[in-house]
This record gives structure tokens, C-alpha cells and sequence, in this order.
């Protein structure tokens, strides 16, 4: 705001306040006044930032306890990961949350388990091949759409009709708030039948490694991953 200085749609524009009084009239101009502490600058030329405190701070393993008797674990390491969900074989496995939260606030559905997978390194894999793409399970669906773009832009368009339509379709996509969050992973196990990307994934032959808590990976097609109604191939 000119008079101010906090953000509002009024940009630079000069407002005048004119007052009369007494038969008098006094006119004055306001401007942009600043909204920075630190060194002058006008609010607007400003961009906010995720707190650099923040990306700093060392990621450490939690286990939290919450209302009803609710736990909560984020290992980082993919042993730790696979020991926990051998222990709690019920529990639910979340990176972004987007459907188990709407399980839990519309559906009155009950978890008593949570293990979030968000600092797995090996989840988090993204890597581009000479015959595809390598895509970890906890790579966020925003991170994916960069990646295909990129891939898109570099390779002959015969080798990315696939990177092109998964691509064109994450435009349409949920938000972008949802997609910096939501999983590749997350959308492909809920199994719903209003996902728009796994009939995708299976009509460009995608196989899924899937590992047990012995370590042991056994690889599936796309096509055959989906069993039915929210029901697929992990057991």
C-alpha cells in the first residue's frame, strides 16, 4: 500500500489525500513508503524466501506422540524405514499427506501409525537414464513436472512422447501447493480411479521395484500393479 508500504494492489500509483477544513484545502502526496527495516528497500522489490535457518538445520530421526495415541516416525535411512514398517505392518506410510488427511477429516478414517518417508535418500532418487528415468517414491510431483520439462527440452521428441504427456498432464494437476508435496509414490499406491497419471504410467510401460523389509526388490509392470478398486501389488 502507498501509504503503508505493506503489499496490496495499489503498486507505485501516488495516492492524494486532500482535506478541507475552515474553507482551506490542504492537498498532500503520499508515496511508497518502505516495509524493510534492514536497508530502506521498498517492500515490493522483496521476495520472500523459505528461512535459510531452516534448509540449514541437520534433518534428525523423530518419533513423536500425538492426541488419541497417535505416533509419528520419520526414519532417514531406508533399513530403519523398512524395520519400522516390519514391526508396525498396519502402519501408514505419508510424504505430503494429501489423501490420508482427507481419509482422516472427511472419511472419519483412524490411523493410529504414521511413517513419514519425506528424508529416505533413496525415495528421493530422480535420475535421468539413457532408457528412462529412475523415479524414487517420495519425489514430490512438482520436482517430477521440472525434471520432465528439462527432459523434454534436451532430448529428440521421439524419445519423450511419454516425459510429454505426463508432463501435460501434471499442468492439470491439483494446485501447486499440492504438488510440492504430493508423491509419486503416494499417487500411485492410493490406486484411485480419478488419478489422472497411472493409466499414464502404464501406457508407457513403467515397471515398479518394490522392496520388502529383507531388502529384497521384486520388479512389477505398471499394468499389472493395479488389483482393482484402491487395491495393488505390494503385499
Amino acid at each position: 500500500c502507498p501509504s503503508s508500504g505493506k503489499p496490496c494492489s495499489c503498486g507505485e500509483s501516488k495516492v492524494h489525500n486532500c482535506e478541507s477544513s475552515a474553507g482551506a484545502d490542504t492537498c498532500g502526496l503520499h508515496k511508497p513508503v518502505s516495509y524493510n527495516e534492514i536497508d530502506g528497500s521498498l517492500y515490493k522489490e522483496k521476495e520472500l524466501i523459505f528461512p535459510p535457518e531452516l534448509v540449514l538445520r541437520n534433518a534428525l530421526p523423530l518419533k513423536l506422540h500425538g492426541f488419541g495415541g497417535i505416533r509419528w516416525y520419520r526414519p532417514l535411512k531406508l533399513k530403519h524405514l523398512l524395520d519400522l514398517k516390519s514391526l508396525y505392518s498396519d502402519a501408514k506410510l505419508v510424504v505430503g499427506n494429501t489423501e490420508i488427511g482427507i481419509e482422516m477429516n472427511f472419511k472419519n478414517a483412524r490411523y493410529p501409525i504414521f511413517i513419514s518417508v519425506t528424508h529416505v535418500p533413496e525415495l528421493n532418487v530422480l535420475s535421468i537414464k539413457d532408457d528412462g528415468l529412475e523415479i524414487g517414491s517420495s519425489v514430490r510431483l512438482s520436482r517430477l513436472q521440472e525434471v520432465l520439462i528439462k527432459v523434454i527440452a534436451e532430448r529428440e521428441i521421439h524419445e519423450t512422447s511419454s516425459c510429454k504427456a505426463i508432463s501435460d498432464q501434471l499442468k492439470w494437476f491439483a494446485g501447486k501447493q499440492v504438488k510440492n508435496v504430493a508423491s509419486v509414490g503416494g499417487n500411485i499406491c492410493t490406486a484411485s480411479p480419478i488419478s489422472d497419471l497411472n493409466p499414464l504410467w502404464m501406457a508407457a510401460r513403467a515397471d515398479f521395484h518394490i522392496v520388502d523389509s529383507k531388502r529384497n526388490i521384486r520388479t512389477v509392470h505398471a499394468k499389472d500393479f493395479f488389483l482393482g478398486y484402491r487395491k495393488v501389488d505390494l503385499a
